[in-house]
């Protein structure tokens, strides 16, 4: 490919940019807003400094920067584009329109492509033209610190764009997936969100306080997780491995999730302003952006560390 096209220019299109342009691909990003544009690149900057410290990039900053440009247009953007990646506002109503302005304007070959983390690409494509070459590839935030990207073809896509997409984000560095079928919210908000609902539901019943179900998870399964994933787990959790752990402990698990207390339920505002309160204690909203800049770099020494051991289990 060509010409990457970024659309939409904020948080998660600036992260996809780098994606991108640290591949070696040339990217155009357009944003209805200039200002976004500008200060996302100053970030880019930032964030570009921070991958050479940590390792992550093997090009000097200044070199990756200089494969991004500025469109003034959503015409001038896609222009010669191979793939659009859409990053604008989490409404279906928006993307609706966008989608339907990019399949106007785009080359008939050009992918088009959404960030969506909540929309199946049925929900803003189907009335599109040219729906067949419209798909989801939903990135993990910040997708250039974490590789997963999910690659969420409607029954219309044309099969063809859903390979397109799929060795395209091999090709940048990233470690897509492909989802079979349409589900709302994909696989990993799925999953994310069914822990998210045990958590609340265990502070909810006065089991824990949230300070000690974050270390639960920081301090305990995330280390498994950051290198095996739920199967393996089992796998490796049973003599016998993922057949015998299944017959172990599926009962049990099905018995906690048919009881009373694993019912889905509504996040009550008392819940909410519990929680809230606890994690006062521990950080300030006004501390949140200086919180994820560290988080960002936590995740850089987690990655080059991965990178690393990767290398060593590669057979001689």
């Amino acid at each position: 490919m060509k010409k990457i096209a970024v659309v939409g220019a904020g948080l998660v299109g600036r992260a996809w940019a780098i994606v991108f342009a640290r591949a070696g691909f040339p990217v155009m990003l357009f944003d209805s807003n200039p200002d976004t544009v500008a200060k996302s690149l100053e970030t880019v900057a930032s964030n570009l400094n921070d991958l050479q410290e940590f390792g992550l990039i093997s090009e000097a900053p200044s070199v990756i920067r200089a494969r991004m440009s500025v469109a003034k247009s959503l015409k001038e953007v896609l222009d010669g584009a191979d793939y659009a990646q859409e990053s604008t506002l989490e409404n279906v109503e928006i993307k609706k329109q966008i989608f339907a302005d990019m399949d106007a304007i785009a080359a008939p070959n050009t992918i088009l492509a959404s960030s969506t983390s909540t929309f199946m690409t049925s929900a803003f494509a189907s009335d599109v033209k040219g729906r067949q070459r419209c798909i989801v590839s939903h990135p993990v935030n910040p997708p250039y610190l974490i590789p997963l990207v999910e690659v969420s073809p409607a029954a219309f896509t044309s099969p063809e764009v859903t390979q397109r997409t799929y060795d395209l984000m091999l090709a940048v560095g990233q470690k897509p997936i492909m989802i079979k079928k349409e589900t709302q919210g994909f696989i990993l908000n799925r999953l994310q969100w069914a822990m998210m609902g045990e958590a609340y539901r265990l502070v909810d019943d006065g089991y824990i306080g949230v300070e000690d179900l974050d270390k639960t998870i920081k301090d305990g399964l995330g280390l498994r997780w950051s290198f095996i994933g739920p199967f393996e787990v089992g796998d490796l959790n049973a003599p016998g491995g993922i057949a015998d752990y299944s017959r172990r402990f599926g009962p049990m698990i099905y018995e906690m999730d048919s009881s009373e207390q694993s019912k889905p339920r509504k996040w009550s505002d008392k819940l909410i302003a519990q929680i809230e309160k606890e994690r006062r204690q521990y950080m300030q909203v006004s501390d949140i952006g200086a919180r994820s800049k560290w988080r960002d770099r936590r995740l850089m020494a987690l990655m080059a560390h991965k990178r690393t051991m990767e290398k060593k289990d590669q057979p001689a």
